[in-house]
């Protein structure tokens, strides 16, 4: 692998640098997405939902708020919230019409705007979704009537973003979804559609990208390419690559981004979800950032695993990015004290192993 090259040391975390034009209303159309670049990081966290799913013990509604309310004040922009899944298999997430209805309710108080993704599979997960704010699935959301003037912004009546999943391999897919990958584009193209109807970005997460579970670590870069190309065709904003398994490796991660790129990916909207069940995630963000990805999925205290990958553990713990990020000199609009804070207290909570290493270490020298 060739070394980095000198302008990425340059280069902690931010967020996208139109992200105040969201408005805290209902959208009049979908949020234009001006990716970070040059030393710009956007870092999505995504321990409420992805790093709580997996865990055995229900956890409180009121526990899950007050991580996303803390979560809120280390100045992070992008927070995912929950999921619109069947509660049969992931219960985990059977509360999540709840946060979202507090959401757009009461959202944290903040400075600045915070984007609250939720995943949904499917059309009935959008249509849940949308419920929650009064709006059918069945139909356009109209402009909301002009509110009395209130020194305080109407709430919002859709989420801010909602997010897609599917697999870069069938075996994966079937086990996950019980349909193909094809079969699951197929399924997915009405919901991009309908719901960029009602204004609302879509996310797309391709899962397993450098291994899968059943097929093993040599998944096809070409195919993971040719996916996120149909994904943005579809109109999808952005695309998540998932190292579900952990099992990336530079060299492979480097390729998998050329390939990418060889194909007509735009690489500003890709976004890089590494899970570090063989210590590589900082190395596989560090392999992404070099080739040009600004966006970095990671979860507080390392919360976070996949049900249907045995032995994968947690996603990179949003600590250690923002400490390595902020140590090659990227700009980071997140407070490493205040995030370490919210891990120490979560992993407390949940009565588990702060899985931070720079967590742990910035709770032991406060001690």
């Amino acid at each position: 692998m060739p070394p980095l090259r000198p302008s990425f040391y340059k280069a902690a975390c931010s967020v996208r640098p139109n992200v105040a034009t969201r408005t805290l209303a209902t959208f009049s159309g979908p949020a234009p997405r001006s990716p970070p670049s040059g030393d710009r990081v956007r870092i999505i966290e995504v321990g409420p939902r992805d790093g709580l799913q997996n865990e055995k013990n229900i956890v409180p509604l009121a526990t899950k708020i007050e991580l996303i309310e803390r979560l809120a004040k280390t100045g992070l922009r992008d927070i995912e919230a929950g999921a619109f899944v069947s509660p049969k298999w992931v219960p985990q997430m059977a509360d999540s019409p709840r946060i979202l209805e507090y959401l757009l309710k009461t959202p944290p108080a903040s400075p600045y705007p915070i984007n609250y993704p939720f995943l949904i599979p499917n059309l009935k997960g959008l249509d849940a979704a949308l419920s929650v704010g009064g709006n059918p699935a069945t139909e356009t959301v109209d402009s909301p009537p002009m509110p009395p003037p209130s020194p305080q912004p109407p709430p919002r009546r859709t989420p801010t973003e909602l997010s897609i999943f599917l697999a870069a391999t069938d075996s994966f897919s079937l086990k996950n979804t019980n349909c193909t990958v094809a079969e699951s584009l197929t399924r997915l193209e009405p919901v991009v559609k309908l719901a960029t109807s009602h204004h609302i970005p879509i996310r797309a997460y391709v899962s397993v990208v450098l291994g899968c579970p059943y097929d093993g670590p040599d998944v096809s870069p070409i195919t993971v390419a040719d996916l996120s190309n149909k994904l943005l065709d579809m109109g999808c904003a952005e695309i998540s690559l998932g190292d579900t398994t952990g099992m990336g490796t530079a060299p492979r991660t480097q390729t998998l981004f050329r390939v990418l790129r060889e194909a007509g990916v735009p690489i500003q909207r890709l976004a890089g979800h590494f899970h570090d069940t063989y210590g590589q995630a900082l190395v596989n963000c560090a392999v992404a950032l070099d080739a040009g990805v600004r966006v970095l999925d990671s979860s507080v205290a390392g919360l976070g695993g996949c049900p249907y990958a045995k032995g994968a553990t947690g996603n990179a713990a949003t600590e250690d990015v923002v400490y390595f990020l902020q140590s090659v000199g990227m700009e980071c609009s997140v407070d490493l004290e205040r995030i370490a804070e919210v891990g120490d207290w979560i992993s407390g909570v949940l009565g588990r192993d702060n899985g931070s290493r720079v967590g742990k270490a910035v709770t032991a020298r406060r001690a």
